[in-house]
């Protein structure tokens, strides 16, 4: 794979790349939730089957959650008004179809358990709209709230425990309750998906192009993957979706990394061409992410995912920012990590401003990702008179690892010599 470097911080090297990406096709209107939306569909996946037929929602509607201490949110006609905040969260539930490929996961003491490994609080601003993504790692040591479980019992309250055991505590809607603690947002809409929902929504694209700065070799995920570009689609996307100890330092901060490259890049073929020009393949996808997500009741009308797509139709890809949540290692264990609430607070001060994030820091967490650049300079676009007033941005603290939806990032993986 060729390379074209220029000095960059740590953590941000570059690989060459043709082109340069555009805004989204207008007629992603019902699809681009799905990019956004962890490793696929998610809460948008019922977005395309309400545009497409009405009564796919009717199983959509079985499993939904309803969210303890979240105001609902009314319906109405057109883009829905205000800022507004959805939590997915993705499971390692051992599903019988994919238990195997989880090893000692799901053959030992523990197979019972689901664990919520993948937590993703998605922001939609008010105009002008914005999409922000802020990843919290599953390893973060965090207060979990008294939840209230389906039976009706509630759980005590907990001053410390990792974020991914809050599922195991009171469904979804515990993970919502602690999330929304932690942010100070108000959190109305959710949604779940296991791995092996992730699975089937990538299958239902024809899979996802991703990209390898350098080899991955994992024992413990299976991989042994060369060098550039590589179309995951099965196990393969579960595997590199999972994978930690093949890119970066191995670290479970670096694995989130990784997974947003892994978004970011399914955002791009969601609205590509392949895509939406193939009504059978828009069905086909929109019944897949009916059948692998388990929404919250505030989500299971149709009107109300027609006017969260319409309020990110025709947001650019500039504007689709993938953030880590920032942290501390855990003075109490080395292997787990604690809030940085002052960092933290940045993000929050920033989407309450509803004004451009400038990203400061690495693009990802413990050099796990590294920035694909243009081989050739791109042409400055011509300001255009008529337009509105450029918006001052907001620099966030450099310890916030993130990235846009318009730069391409690569793996970092752990073969970087070659071996």
């Amino acid at each position: 794979m060729s390379q074209t470097t220029k000095p960059v911080k740590r953590g941000r090297r570059t690989v060459a790349r043709h082109g340069e990406l555009k805004s989204p096709h207008p007629l992603a209107m019902l699809m681009k939730i799905l990019g956004i939306f962890v490793a696929v569909v998610l809460v948008s996946g019922a977005g395309v089957a309400a545009y497409a037929a009405y009564d796919l929602t009717a199983s959509f509607t079985d499993d939904a959650v309803d969210l303890e201490g979240q105001d609902s949110v009314p319906p109405d006609i057109g883009a829905i008004e205000g800022g507004v905040n959805m939590f997915i969260a993705g499971t390692d539930a051992c599903e019988p179809d994919y238990a195997a490929y989880f090893g000692d996961r799901c053959t030992g003491p523990d197979s019972e358990g689901e664990l919520n490994d993948v937590n993703m609080l998605v922001h939609i601003s008010d105009a002008p709209r914005r999409v922000t993504v802020i990843s919290f790692p599953r390893d973060l040591m965090i207060p979990i709230p008294s939840c209230t479980n389906e039976d009706g019992s509630e759980t005590p309250a907990m001053s410390k425990q990792p974020i991914n055991t809050a599922y195991s505590y009171g469904g979804l809607s515990c993970v919502v309750k602690t999330v929304a603690a932690l942010s100070e947002q108000p959190i109305p809409f959710a949604a779940k998906v296991t791995w092996g929902g992730v699975i089937e929504v990538t299958n239902a694209v024809g899979g996802v192009d991703v990209c390898l700065a350098s080899g991955i070799r994992d024992y413990y995920t299976g991989i042994d993957w060369p060098a550039g570009i590589r179309n995951i689609q099965g196990i393969e996307a579960l595997q590199f979706l999972r994978t930690r100890h093949g890119v970066g330092d191995g670290s479970d901060l670096g694995r989130v990394s990784n997974q947003q490259q892994y978004m970011s890049r399914l955002a791009r073929k969601l609205v590509s061409e392949d895509v939406l020009s193939d009504p059978g393949a828009l069905m086909k996808l929109a019944t897949t992410a009916v059948d692998n997500v388990t929404p919250s009741k505030s989500l299971t009308n149709p009107l109300t995912l027609v006017q969260i797509a319409l309020a990110v139709k025709n947001v650019p890809f500039e504007e689709i920012v993938f953030l880590q949540y920032p942290v501390f290692t855990d003075p109490a264990d080395p292997n787990k990590v604690v809030p940085n609430y002052e960092s933290a607070q940045a993000i929050w001060d920033a989407l309450a401003a509803n004004q451009p994030l400038q990203l400061t820091g690495d693009a990802g967490s413990n050099e796990s990702v590294v920035v694909v650049e243009p081989e050739t300079p791109v042409e400055p676009a011509v300001p255009d008179p008529s337009a509105p007033p450029v918006q001052e941005s907001i620099a966030l603290p450099s310890d916030i690892t993130g990235s846009t939806a318009a730069q391409e990032t690569c793996s970092n993986g752990n073969l970087r010599d070659g071996g």
